[in-house]
């Protein structure tokens, strides 16, 4: 059985040093998608999206080369902002600040709550991190600019 705070530490680490930390895109796995990876030790953790304005995607994390979670992802830039590039650069730098703020207790996306100049972020979340579903926005003074919906938890084999 997985030791579930080792997987949350990492899972912490990997945001925080991928798409958070402006990490390097790696050989794709699957055409048309972008992809980042982090690996230490045995865990290795790869994030899979395709698109810009709304880019769906998937977190998968294996240990010892097995997959053990996923993630997966899907909203974007809402459709009053879509092709308004140089906005959708900023909120997707204000995304990033969010998404450092990882924490343990919640190692899926952003924090509840983070401000920044006229930005916030927003996350609702219900379960742990074997099973869960929760959105997160961000609003530009006051106005949701971004919304997303994620779901995940523990893959769980026959063996």
């Amino acid at each position: 059985m997985i030791d579930l705070k080792e997987l949350t530490e990492f899972l912490v680490k990997a945001k925080v040093e991928t798409y958070a930390g402006d990490g390097a895109e790696v050989d794709s796995q699957r055409p048309g998608f972008k992809e980042l990876e982090f690996i230490e030790g045995e865990w290795e953790y790869r994030d899979s999206y395709s698109g810009f304005y709304m880019a769906p995607g998937q977190e998968i994390v294996r240990f010892e080369g097995k997959p053990i979670w996923s993630m997966a992802y899907s909203g974007g830039i809402t459709k009053k902002y879509q092709g308004n590039f140089d906005f959708a650069k900023q909120i997707f730098e204000f995304l990033k600040k969010a998404l450092k703020l990882v924490d343990k207790n919640k190692p899926y996306r952003g924090p509840d709550n983070f401000k920044e100049g006229d930005y916030e972020y927003v996350s609702r979340v219900e379960g742990d991190v074997s099973w869960f579903k929760g959105n997160e926005k961000i609003l530009f003074k006051g106005e949701v600019v971004f919304k997303q919906d994620y779901i995940g938890g523990l893959i769980i084999d026959k063996d």
